[in-house]
């Protein structure tokens, strides 16, 4: 499909870079993210307005008067076009943003009738986002390029999700933690793929980031709707998440609302500091989806929640995982490779394979978090019976992944195919568990490929490398006789 609005958003980022406020990409995604919420907003609302008039029934928009996009960012003349004379810009703008607009849409979280409504969602993000546009010009700029914009059909939505994910993978990299932010969406994809969350069932993530596992399982399970009742389910009962930090929580919530979630079941909060023996049935999820943050490090009172001490927060979310499936409930969670060997998640492993169905274990290239600079795997489990047999994939593929050469969904059709019937195959594999010793140890060791044994000599290398160079010596000399 077509990027039309592609442009757009890259010459937001080019205004962005000139503000003194705005230094990273966290920042660029922060300030386009409230502008673009509240245009998006407008369209939705003018949406349902229409709706509404045809069904002969009244629509009550949540933003009014000034606060309206087309009151103070872009109102309109009788053609249609900006009113130039009417629309601040400057000083006064910023002044108005600041002092009046976020004070007046933060006040909805105390004004909402409840926390799972879209008032109140609104009223959080508001709570928790600040303007760091300090030039009025520069906004007025970025207003009009996202006035261009129009989300009320179907492809214009699609597209807009699309960019938007590209600001979070770029955010993503671009941040010091960027595993934190962003899981590739094609790893993603094949997680959902092979979870199968099914309509009626609830879905999780405890350390959400970016909503991106919420917002693909959406995806999903959108295809199985037959019923408003079905809609419903989806819409109000089905996506939960919690997120500790303040920016992925808000880009999290505005990512859901964007993909067509009204109201998202998004929780500011720590789920380390959650006493897992308080955990009820009721709080229990049929499904979990995640990619827990690695390393850390949380209070001591916190370490201590957890039967398993460790100092790791992968491994106390591990623990949370497994307290928070419900019986027969699934989960595919990413984690770092070392959790299969580590001694100190010996007890872990151990917990994993008594209480769970630890049935798949997908191996993943070196390169798949792009900068991250770890190895991963991912966990396929279902609770309620030990592990008998672990099917294990190791995906090795013919190039090395990069920004330029990034995972694809066809790169993991071979491993969704196999898994279904966990067929052995040169990258697959399976493992009694009888046969692990006290230490559980779970390490990726495919017994179908072959080992490649190098048998050249000291001198046969240097002699290859210095055929390559005169090689290259070659090529070069032609390349400038050519020109």
């Amino acid at each position: 499909m077509e990027m039309k609005y592609e442009s757009t958003f890259n010459a937001i980022d080019a205004i962005l870079r000139n503000e003194a406020g705005c230094s990273n990409e966290l920042d660029y995604i922060e300030q386009t993210s409230w502008l673009l919420f509240l245009k998006y907003l407008d369209d939705l609302e003018t949406e349902r307005e229409d709706e509404a008039a045809l069904n002969g029934k009244e629509y009550r928009r949540i933003i009014t008067g000034f606060n309206r996009w087309n009151a103070w960012a872009a109102p309109k003349t009788a053609k249609g076009e900006l009113d130039v004379i009417n629309a601040m810009t400057g000083d006064d703008l910023v002044e108005f943003v600041n002092q009046k607009l976020f004070p007046s849409l933060k006040h909805f979280k105390d004004t909402a009738v409840s926390p799972d409504t879209l008032e109140y969602k609104i009223g959080e993000i508001f709570s928790e986002l600040r303007n760091k546009v300090s030039s009025g010009y520069n906004m007025r700029e970025i207003i009009n390029k996202i006035d261009s914009l129009h989300f009320q059909s179907a492809d214009d939505k699609h597209e807009m999700t699309v960019l938007y994910e590209d600001k979070i993978k770029r955010m993503g990299n671009a941040g010091r933690n960027g595993g934190e932010y962003y899981t590739p969406r094609p790893l993603i994809r094949t997680i959902v793929k092979v979870v199968n969350p099914r309509i009626g069932e609830t879905v999780y993530d405890p350390a959400c980031g970016s909503a991106g596992f919420l917002c693909e399982a959406f995806n999903y399970m959108q295809e199985q709707v037959h019923s408003v009742s079905d809609s419903d389910t989806l819409q109000k009962s089905t996506f939960f998440g919690k997120e500790k930090k303040g920016l992925p929580y808000i880009i999290a919530t505005m990512n859901m609302i964007f993909h067509g979630v009204a109201a998202p079941n998004i929780v500011r909060g720590n789920t380390l500091t959650e006493n897992l023996a308080a955990i009820q049935q009721r709080d229990r999820k049929d499904i979990i989806l995640a990619n827990p943050p690695f390393g850390g490090s949380e209070r001591a009172e916190v370490l201590q929640n957890f039967d398993i001490r460790t100092s790791e927060t992968a491994y106390m979310f591990m623990q949370h995982f497994i307290k928070m499936l419900k019986v027969n409930g699934r989960a595919g969670i990413v984690i770092k490779n070392t959790f299969l060997s580590n001694g100190d998640a010996a007890s872990l492993r151990r917990k994993l394979l008594e209480e769970c169905n630890l049935h798949t274990i997908l191996d993943l290239p070196q390169g798949v978090f792009q900068g991250a600079g770890v190895k991963t795997v991912v966990l396929f489990f279902s609770k309620g019976e030990p592990t008998q047999k672990i099917w294990y994939y190791q995906l090795n593929l013919s190039r090395t992944l990069g920004k330029t050469n990034p995972l694809t969904e066809a790169d993991l059709e071979d491993f969704v195919t196999l898994q279904k019937t966990k067929s052995e195959s040169e990258n697959s594999w399976t493992l009694n568990v009888a046969d692990l010793g006290d230490d559980c140890d779970l390490s990726v060791k495919n017994p179908n490929k072959p080992e490649i044994v190098d048998n050249r000599t000291a001198a046969d290398i240097l002699g290859t490398i210095a055929d390559l160079n005169s090689d290259s010596a070659r090529l070069i000399n032609e390349i400038k006789e050519m020109l």
